[in-house]
């Protein structure tokens, strides 16, 4: 006796495949963290193309992964990733994260100013704001250190429609930086800075593919300490190429940088 209820053999085929329709599929959106059951390895979708899904695990490490059918587990379910439908395009946008104003030339470059430390901080700040400064006009200039700081301000001459905005490397209590910042009292002056010994580590580890900025002993060269820890050779030049490559927008720099940036360009660019 045979049963419309059932196929004509329930165990014809590869019956141990999940049936069509049985796994979700699941659009690969930034954010979303699945696992690669395979290899165990478990993070956040970064990117998503035809090539296949991105994903970072905790420690800034990231591995591509194939758009197979039901190749991935979120919450411990197996579900298919497919590649997010494009969402309907805004404004183009600057690497700062602004709205990027196509076709605009450079402004004649007012007299107001930002200072910052040396070559690769000036480097780090024109990749990211460059667009942002030609649009309003600003210079960045930088001093190679800031130890002749109050000297540097009085020579500028700071005034009404004259700003000088200064970016300082580890600005914080108790240092020599913040002992020299202290010294300007202009109010046409801003001294704004981020905590980090050296512009280098406000750049996310994850974005030069690293699991942290090392701990480099107090006496030491803090950029040498660095590149030694790293095995990244001698030549501290290389290494700041092969930083500032990996940086393309904001989203690769420490907040603590961002914002002394962003409040610089408002201080200097005020009415």
């Amino acid at each position: 006796m045979r049963s419309n209820d059932y196929g004509e053999d329930v165990l014809a085929g590869d019956w141990r495949r999940p049936r069509k329709g049985q796994i979700p599929e699941v659009p690969a959106e930034p954010g979303l963290v699945a696992e690669d059951p395979g290899s165990g390895f478990c993070g956040a979708v970064v990117g998503c193309d035809k090539f296949g899904v991105t994903l970072e695990d905790r420690f800034g490490k990231r591995r591509v992964f194939p758009l197979a059918p039901a190749a991935f587990l979120i919450d411990g379910r197996p579900v298919t990733l497919t590649r997010p439908v494009a969402a309907p395009r805004g404004p183009a946008r600057s690497a700062s994260g602004s709205v990027h104003v196509a076709g605009v030339r450079a402004q004649v470059a007012k007299e107001s100013r930002i200072y910052v430390e040396g070559l690769h901080d000036a480097e780090l700040v024109e990749k990211i704001w460059g667009h942002d400064l030609r649009v309003e006009g600003v210079v960045v200039e930088y001093l190679e250190g800031v130890d002749d700081l109050p000297a540097i301000v009085d020579e500028f001459a700071p005034g009404e429609g004259r700003r000088l905005g200064v970016l300082v490397d580890h600005l914080v209590a108790g240092s020599k930086e913040s002992r020299i910042a202290a010294r300007v009292t202009s109010p046409h002056v801003l001294v704004a800075g981020h905590p980090y010994v050296d512009v280098w580590a406000a750049v996310k580890p994850s974005a030069v593919g690293i699991a942290a900025w090392p701990d480099v002993p107090r006496g030491l060269p803090w950029k040498e300490g660095v590149l030694a820890a790293l095995g990244w050779g001698d030549d501290t030049g290389a290494a700041w190429k092969r930083i500032l490559g990996s940086v393309t927008t904001y989203a690769d720099l420490e907040p603590e940088l961002l914002g002394r940036v962003e409040e610089l360009i408002d201080f200097v660019t005020a009415p």
